[in-house]
């Protein structure tokens, strides 16, 4: 059963709804970059439920409903666990609290290395049941022949090279990557590899940023970067990070605000009134007819 419908704004907290404008597309996206330059820059965000993606859609021209879900939304130790339930519930709502920017969901681990078939089958399945326009999936070269098994079947894809976090226990944290000469070359060669496969866009993250200038040059498809260099096509960032909801954020973030502070005086203060009984006040209550 698909998981998308229409919100009624009638008795839904979504209300007002945001009018309507034409959605973003992949080949919009994709077609931001001209030989080799892309004049206005990619803004892509996280976003995880319909609120969130209601507020961030009109700044964005893609949002990602990243596994990053299974740190932020469910305080797992990494994206390893998530599952296509998850990223299937959380994409239909964002794709719900959208009207604007491109929809990417990003495959989770275990449902497409094994093969072509089990990547269709699995991307087929988020698409159905989201509406999102676009998958992403991490690994370079070895995953070129999945990615143009995707794409010539209908289903466009962002790759995502570099730092990839779901082989997190291979590379044995989440360092920077390409600081010697082999990776860096693996990287390159990696991200050539998904470009000619195919992939709309591609992610860079946690490389060195000499690295990722030389791959946002050379590839025909726009670069996204995260802990990369400002020469990419576009930027990503986790939004609770840029919003400063956790205490510790990756050393490529920068905070835009302090919501946890903000969030905690006011649980603070609504705990204060509770307890001297001052909240509920009369403007909270509802009183007899007259």
């Amino acid at each position: 059963m698909s998981a998308t419908y229409t919100l009624d704004t009638a008795t839904s907290r979504a209300n007002p709804t945001p009018a309507p404008m034409k959605r973003l597309t992949v080949p919009a996206i994709r077609a931001r970059k001209v030989d080799g330059v892309t004049a206005e820059p990619i803004v892509v965000l996280t976003a995880y439920t319909a609120r969130q993606a209601q507020l961030l859609d009109p700044h964005c021209d893609m949002l990602l409903v990243g596994d990053s879900l299974g740190q932020v939304i469910y305080g797992l130790p990494s994206s390893v666990p998530v599952t296509l339930e998850m990223m299937e519930a959380h994409g239909a709502a964002v794709v719900r609290g959208s009207y604007h920017s491109v929809v990417i969901v990003d495959m989770p681990f275990g449902s497409y290395e094994g093969s072509p078939a089990q990547a269709f089958e699995s991307a087929s399945r988020l698409l159905k049941a989201t509406g999102a326009a676009a998958v992403k999936l991490e690994g370079g070269a070895a995953m070129a022949e999945t990615i143009a098994f995707l794409c010539q079947r209908g289903i466009p894809v962002c790759a995502h090279v570099g730092l990839t976090p779901q082989a997190v226990n291979v590379l044995g944290g989440y360092g920077p990557r390409g600081r010697d000469t082999a990776e860096a070359s693996k990287i390159l060669d990696d991200a050539h590899a998904v470009a000619d496969a195919g992939c709309f866009a591609m992610v860079i993250e946690g490389v060195i940023e000499p690295v990722a200038a030389r791959i946002t040059a050379a590839v025909p498809c726009p670069t996204i970067g995260i802990g990369a260099s400002p020469q990419c096509d576009g930027q990503v960032l986790v939004t609770d990070d840029l919003l400063g909801l956790f205490e510790r954020t990756p050393r490529f973030v920068k905070r835009y605000a302090d919501l946890a502070a903000t969030i905690g005086e006011a649980a603070a203060a609504y705990a204060a009134e509770v307890r001297a009984r001052s909240f509920p006040g009369a403007a909270q209550l509802y009183e007899p007819k007259k």
